[in-house]
Order: structure tokens, then C-alpha cells, then sequence
């Protein structure tokens, strides 16, 4: 169960974040608004959440779960892998304080993104990606082993991170689509298999019982009801212009 997430406020210059969409540029005051509707959804969720002060320097640092990795016992911060986020793990660090004493730092030449990063009981699933590349993995699972806990490495070959295409559901269930949907990692879960023209919506996020799920995707929707899981949808929308989705915008802990 989560008690707490941490979320950033996006900033004025969100618009110049990074992206791969296609779907043109995000409308600041629109995103300022889905992402109040984003808080008002965890907090639905009986999560208690921490607003951080939007970064300037930083278009894409409302994405904040890629900045770190978050157990009961440590946090781990990460090393974003495109040189434009460095800089947003070491801002969260002070605020990692307040509920951690034990605080790990992924260093260089590792990279890792909390994004690529699925945890499944004591277990993480690690993506290697364009932003996670394999010695920011090593020094995960050397960390993560300290403390008590596994970790496994997962390629990837299109998508920007492993929870792009996951999502775990608690109960050894998983939402999966596209290239994991052959992944033999993944093949002993409960599968909710999400078709081509959903696929954005497998980025979701069990909270405390219920799932988060991007508002417009109806079969999804209707395909976790059907498991017994109640839903909260939410509009991203432009958050997706950046490539964003729900789990992105908050660590949860």
C-alpha cells in the first residue's frame, strides 16, 4: 500500500521538453490543469501528495518518477540518460530526505531512468533502454541486493521504457502490450493483453486497490474492470505530446 507520492508541478517551459510523439507541442495552462486533476486522483486513492515547486531549467521534470527508484527501505537516485535531464535527480534529493536515511546514487557511466524500472513484490524489473543502458542496471541490482531485493535486466527494442508497454497490477497480474507481449519474462503473470491501437494506456498504475489509466482508452478500461480492479482515469493528453504518461508523473512510496 502507498501512503505518499511526490509530484512536480510542470513548468512554463514544459513546451520545449523532449519528444517523440508527433502530436505538437503541450499547452502549459492545460497541463497545469490535468495535472491538479492527476494529484486529485491519488489523493482519491487515500495517498498522501507532496506538490514540488515546477524547475524552469528543467522542461521535462514533471516526469519525476524517472529521477528515482523508491522501496521501503532505500531510495536509490537515479542518472537520467539524455543529458538534458541531468541535474532533476540531484533536485529531489532533499525532498527523498524527509521520509529516507537511506539514500543510494547511481553514478557514472551508469544511466537509469525510473521509468525502465517495474517492481513486481521484492523483485525489479530493469529495462535496458535508450535512457537505461546495462552498468546503470549493475549498479541497481547492487544496490537493490543490499537491501534485500532482486533485480533482473529486460532488453528492449522499441519502446522508450519498460513501463511504456507495462504495468503491474498486483495479484501476479500485468497489463502488457506490444514487443513484452513475447517477452518470456513476463509470460507466468496474468496477462490484460492491450491491442496496438490502445497501447498507451498499459502505462497505468495500481494505487492502494484501484488503477489510474489515461482517459480515452475504453477497452482497457472495460478489460481491468472485468479483473476486479475499480478505475480512475485521467486526461494526460499533453503530457503524451512529451511522451509522458501516468506512472511518469509521480513517485509513489
Amino acid at each position: 500500500m502507498f501512503k505518499n507520492a511526490l509530484v512536480r508541478i510542470p513548468c512554463k517551459k514544459i513546451s520545449e521538453g523532449i519528444s517523440s510523439s508527433g502530436l505538437g507541442l503541450p499547452d502549459y495552462r492545460i497541463a497545469l490543469k490535468q495535472h491538479q486533476q492527476y494529484i486529485a486522483a491519488l489523493e482519491k486513492c487515500g495517498v498522501r501528495v507532496y506538490a514540488l515547486p515546477p524547475e524552469e531549467e528543467y522542461p521535462d521534470s514533471t516526469f519525476i518518477e524517472d529521477t528515482a527508484v523508491l522501496t521501503e527501505r532505500c531510495a536509490v537516485i537515479c542518472r537520467p540518460g539524455v543529458s538534458s535531464r541531468r541535474g532533476e535527480e540531484k533536485k529531489i534529493i532533499t525532498a527523498l530526505g524527509e521520509f529516507y536515511d537511506n539514500t543510494e546514487v547511481i553514478e557514472h557511466p551508469g544511466t537509469l531512468e525510473g521509468g525502465d524500472v517495474l517492481r513486481v513484490g521484492g523483485h525489479f524489473f530493469v529495462g535496458l533502454s535508450s535512457r537505461t543502458n546495462w552498468e546503470g542496471f549493475i549498479q541497481l541490482q547492487r544496490i537493490l541486493k543490499k537491501y534485500g531485493y532482486t533485480a533482473s535486466p529486460v532488453r528492449l527494442k522499441d519502446a522508450l521504457h519498460l513501463k511504456t508497454g507495462l504495468a503491474y497490477l498486483e495479484n501476479g497480474e500485468i497489463l502488457v502490450t506490444g514487443e513484452f507481449k513475447k517477452k518470456e519474462e513476463f509470460m507466468g503473470f496474468k496477462r490484460i493483453e492491450i491491442g496496438q491501437e490502445e497501447s498507451y494506456s498499459a502505462n497505468s498504475i495500481w494505487v492502494n486497490g484501484r488503477v489510474i489509466m489515461p482517459e480515452g482508452y475504453p477497452l482497457t478500461r472495460k478489460m481491468i474492470e472485468q479483473a476486479g480492479y475499480p478505475v480512475k482515469s485521467v486526461d494526460v493528453s499533453e503530457f503524451r505530446k512529451l511522451d509522458g504518461g501516468v506512472s511518469c508523473l509521480s513517485l509513489r512510496f
